[in-house]
């Protein structure tokens, strides 16, 4: 089973019949040079002395006649040959059809050396044949012939086909044994591999593999050791990283500052949370884009572009958007403890779009209050002048000075008033006393405080106040003060003939809803999101002249504000105004 799991076995099987392979190829090699050089020597010196006897005991004659006994004792093929190469006996073959044997190899070699040899091929017997010739001399020292001996070489071909199949079946038994002893071997050192293995592919997928037991004192148990080692070093380095990650990610996600990351190429590669709340991003689809295609800003790109020049932190002030747009503290810097290769953009935007809207509202506010003080200490001013130069014994001129400057002082009264109320509203130390109020009996009493300036004016008033509405929760004298504030309102910036109109009732949310409707000026369209701004008027002469301070609708926000409640208004410039003030009903076993 585990021969299919890995190639390893393979591996060393085959590297153990590679090396007996080559092993047996040497020794056959050698062995069988060796085999045969020993029998060529053996059959070389039969042959000799063989040839050596026949010459000795025998004259040619005796040769000729028993040439054929001859080659059967000596177990060769026994030729004579004389002085001329002429063959004169041969116990195989008919003299008549050979040739001369002056030209052979072993012939020339026995007339020069004494003694000859060679090795053919014998087409004859299909066999290497291996020639001995020893040369005959005669009484005068003369060579008179040959004696040739040859012998087929069969024995040595049967020899080494003997000793290669013996070599063959030598390496059959080896692999046999090499199988046996690599399957061995494969088996002990598989085991701890596949230990290993599982071990670490456990690891891979994140899973907790325990601890690696290997009980060899081996290399493979050392490497187990190892292992085991590493895996507790990375757990702990896991775990720290982890850790630190979380901290990271939980700073990151918390950050009320907008962060956005750049790779080395300039492209978004994260932002967090307040990023996307900023610029209202709801997918991630703008990773992986620049910041110029994501925002059209070339300030931003041109702070980028500084930052990348300089390799210095840069922080820029950067309205992003149309009108009124963001308004951003950009700062631009790098993220360091990164790999050399590897460079990080972070990009902090700080919003300074309330701020700024804050540091335009006091501005305003502060030209505003001067200007609306300004204006009555001038006249103030300009009348008392005038008295001390004289005017003040002109009794009649003197009572209408005095009666102007009583006039603009009311106003600078009216004015300081006003601004203590807010003050006190914003800074939480107006106290109010909350109970249960009737909103009819409310109402009935600030009408009749305005209806009788606004039967004088030419107006008409009409009240719609069921007896049966439910109480709201609320400060009896501030909630007056927001009903007259609205009416002196409708009162004042309604031309005769009008009528001003005042209803309540209770709708399906559960509150009390109080609309106070006129016939009057009315507001622009556009303008109508400012009603509640400090100073502000729709018609700044006539406003003053009527004495209003514009802070009136400013007080009744902040008011309905504090009574959890909520204004709103509807308008048409020349039609008139209504204004709705809502109120949670009362309920008095919540508060219990």
């Amino acid at each position: 089973m585990f021969f299919k799991k890995s190639n390893l076995f393979y591996k060393i099987f085959g590297t153990y019949v590679i090396i007996i392979l080559l092993g047996m190829m040497v020794v056959g090699f050698l062995v069988g040079r060796q085999v045969k050089t020993r029998l060529m020597e053996r059959i070389e010196y039969d042959l000799t002395t063989y040839a050596q006897m026949i010459k000795q005991i025998s004259s040619k004659g005796e040769i000729i006649q028993n040439v054929a006994q001859l080659a059967k004792i000596s177990d060769t093929r026994v030729t004579l040959v004389d002085a001329t190469g002429k063959v004169l006996a041969d116990s195989n073959k008919e003299v008549s059809r050979m040739n001369n044997h002056l030209n052979r190899p072993e012939i020339q070699e026995a007339r020069v050396k004494g003694r000859g040899k060679s090795t053919r091929f014998s087409r004859t017997l299909n066999v290497d044949m291996f020639y001995v010739a020893i040369p005959v001399k005669g009484g005068g020292g003369g060579i008179t012939g040959y004696v040739r001996l040859a012998r087929p070489l069969i024995e040595i071909r049967q020899s080494m086909r003997e000793l290669y199949g013996l070599i063959l079946q030598s390496f059959m038994i080896i692999l046999i044994l090499s199988f046996l002893i690599a399957f061995i071997f494969f088996s002990r050192l598989i085991s701890p591999i596949e230990e290993m293995e599982q071990f670490t592919e456990m690891l891979r997928k994140g899973d907790d593999p325990g601890t690696l037991m290997i009980g060899s004192s081996d290399e493979m148990g050392r490497l187990a050791g190892n292992i085991n080692y590493m895996v507790i070093e990375l757990r702990d380095r896991v775990r720290y990283a982890d850790e630190e990650k979380g901290k990271l990610e939980a700073a990151f996600a918390s950050m009320t500052d907008g962060v956005l990351v750049l790779d080395n190429q300039d492209k978004i590669e994260t932002f967090n949370n307040s990023f996307k709340t900023m610029f209202r991003i709801i997918r991630d689809d703008i990773l992986g884009q620049t910041p110029l295609e994501v925002f059209r800003n070339i300030d931003l790109q041109n702070a980028i572009d500084c930052f990348k020049e300089e390799q210095m932190p840069v922080s820029r002030e950067i309205t992003i958007g149309g009108e009124p747009g963001l308004v951003f503290d950009v700062n631009l810097s790098s993220i360091h403890g990164l790999p050399e290769s590897e460079t990080k953009t972070m990009i902090v935007f700080h919003d300074l779009t309330h701020l700024k809207k804050l540091e335009r509202m006091r501005a305003d506010f502060v030209a505003n209050v001067t200007h609306e003080i300004k204006t009555p200490l001038t006249a103030i001013l300009g009348f008392v002048e005038t008295l001390q130069e004289g005017a003040i014994e002109d009794k009649e001129t003197a009572r209408k000075f005095l009666q102007t400057i009583r006039k603009h002082s009311e106003r600078l009264n009216r004015l300081v008033d006003d601004l203590l109320t807010i003050s006190d509203i914003e800074l939480g130390e107006t106290r109010l006393f909350f109970e249960s109020v009737s909103i009819s009996g409310i109402i009935e009493s600030a009408l009749s405080i305005v209806e009788y300036r606004a039967v004088n004016k030419g107006l008409s008033v009409e009240k719609n106040v069921p007896d049966e509405l439910p109480p709201i929760r609320a400060d009896r004298d501030k909630l007056t003060q927001i009903l007259l504030n609205v009416l002196d309102n409708a009162v004042k910036f309604t031309p005769e003939p009008g009528k001003i109109s005042i209803t309540a009732f209770n709708d399906k949310a559960d509150n009390v809803i109080i609309k106070i409707s006129d016939t009057g000026i009315g507001v622009p369209e556009n303008e109508i999101p400012r009603l509640g701004e400090r100073f502000y008027r729709v018609d700044k002469t006539r406003s003053r002249e009527l004495g209003g301070t514009g802070l009136g609708m400013s007080i009744v926000k902040h008011l309905m504000m504090a009574h959890e409640g909520e204004i709103k208004i509807e308008s048409r410039l020349g039609k008139g105004t209504t204004v709705s003030l809502v109120f949670p009903v009362f309920h008095e076993e919540l508060i219990a």
